[in-house]
């Protein structure tokens, strides 16, 4: 099976499969979380970490950053690479390969963080188990590699839309923020992922949304430039969260990551002694900035205090997401704009109308995927007559952050902060779409280097274009040979009339031989022209990729076959 319309019906129902796989994932997810909060926190409610004492909230932040940051220094390196980010990195490292390992430690350590209260979100952990589920299924079933990228695609839709009950921005977050490639091929699977995955989500959990949004409209079309101005103040405010994040993840590289996790608890402990509503997701704080239950000066320090802990925690590497959070920022960054304009333009439309763009604006600012956060405030208020209203201020914030600030995704600054350079030039991307066996040649024989002359005219009987030569067990390298050499060198012999059966030494008859390397039946045309220019030749041999088949030579791949793939 590949990534072309010949494998979409097979693409399809595995989309379905892994729709349903990350939604139950991301169902027990949320019920791990709320069953405990049952146990840990006042009335059973994740999100009323404001009824606990004072000195409760700063032990349980501190706490908790301890255990998580003991759980991960315990842990090889490599086992502490968790979230969005790793699924970028292994995308794009390791052709989709997500170990199931990193998911596991995923699942624990966002678990005890937003128990805990951090100022973190489940939207990141959720994409990681999603894309998790999704590699594994590629994984255990053999797909190619570019097949397993759009089942990670799968996962990552699903894990949003039964997140956030938005369905659609599922799909445009997984093909705007994390493949970073939009066909036709991977779309099909993706939308089916993201209506199995919310269908199992409204069964088992309600069709209710993240927020409550009450009825919004916009008084006048001469407000777009308030709304212009709005999306222009919070490009400005997360180009500075995108910084704080970079500076406090640089500052304190050289902690252990227990100090660090412990530090990012003191710090959320501390100022949640003041403002209570910093910890966890803040979901319920939300509502209430929709419901225009707060002052101007609240909503201006919860703007303030929120941008604060959450690049804090997240710049001191706290296991869990930053979507949830952003939402927080935005709303009462709009909020906050909205209910100081209005002290001297009452006619403004409602604090709610702005809180609202403000959430699309600051999502679509931070992870630069404006798309994915028009879609978002369409599914979440339902209501058409605010595209118009959230395209300004979506695209004024994005243009601010970027234009301005020069600030990419923070996933992106995050990754290059790791040392890795995130690839997704044109070429790369065409690239990944199609895998080596839909281009190979096949027209191959493999040889030992030394044959008989009658084995040579039965080779050239079966009119083979190339002929990949064995150097024997302890030599590792091999070459590619074209049959028209060898025929061409029996065709000498004739007409020297030397009619003997004497052996051929293939490796030393008069021949344009061309040294090789192998790759795999699932690679990509991304990872042959990286292994061709490692291995510094333009042509490889294809073998299988599981068990047996390691043995079998399926064909070759030639630097042009590269090349004409890409222009096509």
């Amino acid at each position: 099976m590949s990534s072309t319309v010949e494998g979409l019906p097979l693409l399809a129902v595995l989309g379905v499969i892994c729709g349903l796989v990350s939604g139950g994932l991301i169902i027990a997810f949320r019920l791990v979380m709320e069953g405990a909060a049952d146990q840990w926190l006042p009335n059973g409610d994740l999100e009323r970490f404001e009824d606990l004492s004072a000195i409760s909230r700063l032990l349980l932040c501190v706490t908790g950053g301890l255990l998580v940051g003991l759980i991960l220094q315990l842990l090889k390196p490599k086992n502490r690479s968790v979230g969005v980010v790793h699924v970028l990195e292994r995308l794009d490292y390791h052709q989709g390969y997500l170990p199931l390992k990193n998911a596991a430690i995923q699942f624990i350590t966002a678990t005890i963080s937003l128990l805990s209260g951090h100022s973190v979100g489940r939207e990141g952990p959720s994409v990681h188990l999603g894309a998790a589920a999704g590699s594994a299924l590629g994984r255990s079933l053999r797909v190619p590699n570019n097949s397993v990228r759009i089942l990670v695609g799968c996962g990552v839709a699903a894990a949003i839309a039964a997140a956030f009950n938005t369905p659609l921005a599922g799909v445009i977050f997984a093909m705007e923020v994390v493949i970073m490639d939009y066909t036709v091929v991977g779309f099909t699977p993706v939308i089916l992922a993201a209506v199995s995955a919310t269908s199992l989500t409204r069964i088992t959990l309600g069709d209710d949304t993240a927020f409550t949004v009450p009825d919004l409209e916009i008084n006048s079309v001469h407000e777009l430039p308030i709304v212009i101005f709005m999306g222009a103040m919070i490009g400005c405010l997360a180009a500075g969260f995108i910084q704080l994040t970079l500076l406090t993840s640089s500052v304190f590289a050289k902690l252990s990551i227990w100090v660090k996790a412990t530090l990012a608890g003191f710090v959320t402990g501390i100022i949640a002694l003041a403002v209570p509503e910093v910890m966890g997701t803040g979901y319920d704080t939300v509502d209430s900035i929709l419901l225009i239950q707060m002052s101007l000066g609240t909503v201006l320090i919860l703007t303030l205090a929120k941008t604060f802990t959450t690049a804090i925690a997240i710049g001191l590497g706290i296991p869990a997401g930053l979507i949830g959070p952003t939402l927080f920022i935005g709303a009462a960054a709009g909020g906050a704009i909205a209910s100081a304009i209005g002290l001297v333009y009452p006619e403004l439309s409602g604090v709610a109308l702005y809180a609202t763009l403000g959430m699309a604006a600051m999502m679509a600012a931070t992870l630069q995927a404006p798309l994915a956060a028009l879609i978002y405030l369409l599914e979440l208020t339902a209501d058409p007559a605010i595209i118009l209203p959230g395209m300004a201020a979506v695209i004024t914030a994005t243009l601010i952050t970027k234009a301005v600030f020069g600030k990419s995704s923070i996933y992106q600054h995050l990754l290059i902060a790791r040392g890795l350079d995130y690839r997704n030039s044109p070429l790369s991307k065409a690239l990944r779409r199609i895998g080596v066996a839909s281009v190979m040649e096949r027209n191959i024989i493999q040889e030992s280097r030394t044959i008989s002359r009658q084995q040579a005219e039965e080779i050239l009987r079966q009119e083979p274009r190339w002929i990949l030569l064995k150097h024997g067990e302890a030599d590792r390298k091999t070459c590619l040979l074209p049959a028209t050499d060898l025929a061409r060198h029996l065709s000498e012999l004739d007409q020297r009339a030397d009619k003997s059966d004497a052996h051929l030494d293939l490796l030393n008859i008069p021949a344009k031989r061309l040294d090789t390397a192998p790759t795999t039946i699932v690679a990509t045309l991304q990872e042959a022209y990286e292994r061709m220019q490692a291995e510094q030749c333009n042509v490889l041999f294809i073998r299988g990729a599981h068990g047996e088949s390691k043995q079998r030579i399926y064909g070759v791949i030639t630097r042009e076959h590269i090349e004409s793939s890409y222009r096509v």
